[in-house]
């Protein structure tokens, strides 16, 4: 049977994408960039909706890459410690978030993890709930943060997000408002999606695609920033020592401090 990996709801007024994908924690692995990608596609092809959303679901956003997805990626014939290429979708995908010429809007409802946290991070508008909690913890398993870290330092500037790499802390809601990581935080998200509903229908999406372009242009992250980030990616993902790690993680749930 295909595994389901999103839920998109079509209303009047906007798309919901879902991440579909409960047993793992919402991660997502290359099948669910793909098939977000041709949401898009479709969303792009129309005059409308204006807004598009992007959730979780059963209480958790996102969990980053589907870490047990690329171990058994590697067990299958052919498979091993090559780079897969999700680094690659992955950063086109946020590049793509913040250039589509409709207003994104992340609503958080739980954790935001490593990878999971640039979908937010590449909004246009994040909301958040008083339950969200966000961090990045690449470096428990000798990863660097380095694509979704692009996007982090867009939205919080520098130290804000070098302390979320370096400390791995999980921080809650409020303080990820200080930080800018996400808008608003609110009990309630519905109530604002209907007032950005309503100001995203009065805007053409060539004129929502040409503010991106142009802040963008005038922003943090370029070509050249975002290839190292993805070589830097591949490079530890075909690190030895970051695939015992991994491996530790997902078949024993074991961290590297507590290995024998």
């Amino acid at each position: 049977m295909t595994e389901t990996t999103l839920l998109v709801r079509d209303d009047a007024d906007r798309v919901t994408v879902t991440f579909d994908r409960p047993g793992r924690g919402n991660a997502f692995n290359m099948r669910l960039l793909a098939e977000l990608n041709a949401v898009l596609d479709r969303i792009e092809a129309e005059s409308r909706p204006r807004l598009v959303v992007i959730e979780g679901r059963d209480g958790v956003f996102c969990k980053g890459l589907d870490l047990q997805d690329l171990l058994e990626a590697g067990d299958r014939p052919g498979g091993g410690p090559e780079p897969d290429h999700s680094a690659r979708l992955y950063i086109e995908t946020l590049r793509r978030l913040t250039l589509f010429p409709r207003l994104v809007v992340a609503v958080v409802d739980g954790a935001a993890i490593a990878g999971g946290l640039g979908f937010v991070a590449a909004s246009d508008v994040a909301v958040a709930t008083p339950r969200s909690q966000f961090s990045l913890p690449e470096a428990v398993w000798g990863l660097v943060p380095a694509c979704v870290g692009l996007y982090v330092l867009r939205r919080t500037g520098f130290q804000a997000a070098y302390r979320l790499a370096l400390t791995t802390e999980l921080i809650a809601a409020p303080e990820a408002l200080s930080l800018g990581l996400v808008d608003q935080v609110t009990e309630t998200p519905e109530e604002v999606l209907r007032r950005l509903s309503v100001k995203a229908g009065r805007l053409a999406p060539a004129t929502v695609g040409d503010i991106k372009r142009y802040f963008r242009a005038i922003g943090t992250i370029d070509p050249e920033r975002e290839e190292r980030a993805v070589m830097e990616t591949d490079r530890l993902m075909a690190d030895a020592r970051v695939r015992e790690a991994i491996t530790d993680y997902v078949r024993y749930q074991r961290f590297p401090w507590n290995r024998p």
